[in-house]
């Protein structure tokens, strides 16, 4: 309410009565860090719930990634103009690669607010460094997925290939660690090892993917040097690998695209490989002494590593409470059995949970209340009603 009245009674003559007003106060400068693979799906979240609080908003794109938010930027002050705010609520701070304007004003004793989308090593530096503002990071980690048993394998293959495939495995969302149990997946087509898993996938990945148009507009290209490099070391780790091949884009040659690559690996010989963060499109699949050892290490590396979703395949209701306790002690959002057209990438506009406060991986969710209302003091003022009567005549 922006007004009550408080009355408070007394033993004699009139009761304790004071006037109150309540104002919402923006928190102060917010800066929003945007990412270069999702400038807007990202970036907007941020900017509308700094600017609906009341708080003047700098706008730090990827320096790969300027125009979307240059032309969000250019839009926002034409409309704030328009309704007779000052334009510079909204300003653009672009950088050149080399430059370091995010972490300067990210330490800067106006910023009250910040906004990110990153790399896990510079939202950890902008958590350990900022301590004057409200940090609300997105990072990434070791999004996970359970395979003990499925009534439809065709599904879950074409399901779980195109989930590796979505922009080229870049997205936060991106499963990484699949773990089947040694003795194999239950299925509707027979059991299933990891190595008979990981060329099942890699055929899925195949079909999806052997239409160059197709295969051009669900991969996109690899964002830069550092993914591609990332790729060609997860091929020098040998083993049985599947994928990780150069495809020629049909309208843009010099773009970089791979296939997804799929390695198998062993949970006890390969824990430094798989409890590291590949990001791009890298999966590895991992063979465990059984589901419930793949549970645990659900449960263990989220909780050290982050992650922002973990899914889990399963015909028996007791493995299904397993994990979903696990997610919970982890503080992972989670998807169970998911074999049609709704994939763990995707996440519904204020349906859906992206994120969680509850593991490494990110210090805000979208879109929860906590998103929203730290970046906003309410303050009161308060005055005896009849000093408020006298001054009025009363």
């Amino acid at each position: 309410p922006a007004a009550a009245t408080w009355a408070k009674p007394t033993r004699k003559g009139e009761p304790l009565t004071l006037e109150k007003t309540f104002t919402p106060v923006g928190r102060g400068v917010s800066l929003l860090i945007a990412c270069n693979t999702f400038p807007t799906w990202n970036g907007y979240p941020g900017l509308f719930a700094s600017l609906v609080t009341g708080n003047p908003v700098v706008v730090k794109p990827h320096p790969a990634a300027v125009l979307p938010l240059a032309l969000s930027v250019r839009v926002a002050r034409d409309v704030l103009a328009e309704a007779g705010f000052d334009p510079n609520t909204v300003l653009l701070a672009a950088e050149a690669p080399e430059d370091r304007v995010a972490a300067t004003l990210a330490t800067d004793p106006d910023v009250r607010i910040i906004d990110f989308t990153g790399s896990t090593g510079f939202g950890d530096w902008l958590e350990q460094h900022a301590r004057q503002a409200a940090v609300h990071t997105e990072k990434a980690g070791l999004n996970t997925v359970v395979l003990d048993s499925t009534a439809d394998y065709k599904g879950l293959l074409r399901n779980l290939a195109f989930s590796l495939s979505l922009y080229s495995g870049q997205m936060c969302t991106t499963p990484q660690n699949l773990y089947v149990p040694r003795e194999g997946l239950a299925t509707d087509q027979g059991v299933k090892t990891p190595e008979v898993f990981a060329a099942d996938l890699a055929d899925a990945l195949g079909k999806l993917l052997g239409d160059p148009q197709r295969a051009a507009g669900t991969l996109g290209a690899l964002t830069g040097e550092a993914v591609r490099a990332r790729v060609d070391k997860a091929r020098a780790l040998g083993g049985t690998q599947f994928g990780g091949e150069p495809l020629a884009h049909p309208e843009y040659p010099e773009a970089v695209l791979r296939t997804p690559l799929v390695a198998v690996l062993d949970a006890d010989r390969d824990a430094e490989t798989y409890r590291t963060e590949w990001f791009g499109p890298i999966s590895f699949v991992i063979a465990t002494d059984s589901t419930a050892r793949a549970v645990e290490l659900l449960r263990e590396t989220i909780a050290a590593h982050g992650a922002l979703t973990a899914s889990v395949h399963s015909t028996d209701e007791e493995v299904l409470e397993a994990t979903r306790e696990a997610a919970l002690d982890a503080g992972v959002h989670l998807a169970e059995n998911f074999t049609g057209q709704v994939f763990v990438n995707q996440t519904a506009a204020f349906s859906d949970y992206h994120g969680s406060q509850a593991n490494p991986a990110a210090s805000a969710t979208l879109s929860d209340w906590a998103f929203v209302t730290g970046r906003f003091a309410v303050l009161q003022s308060r005055r005896p009603a009849v000093a408020t009567q006298e001054a009025t005549g009363a």
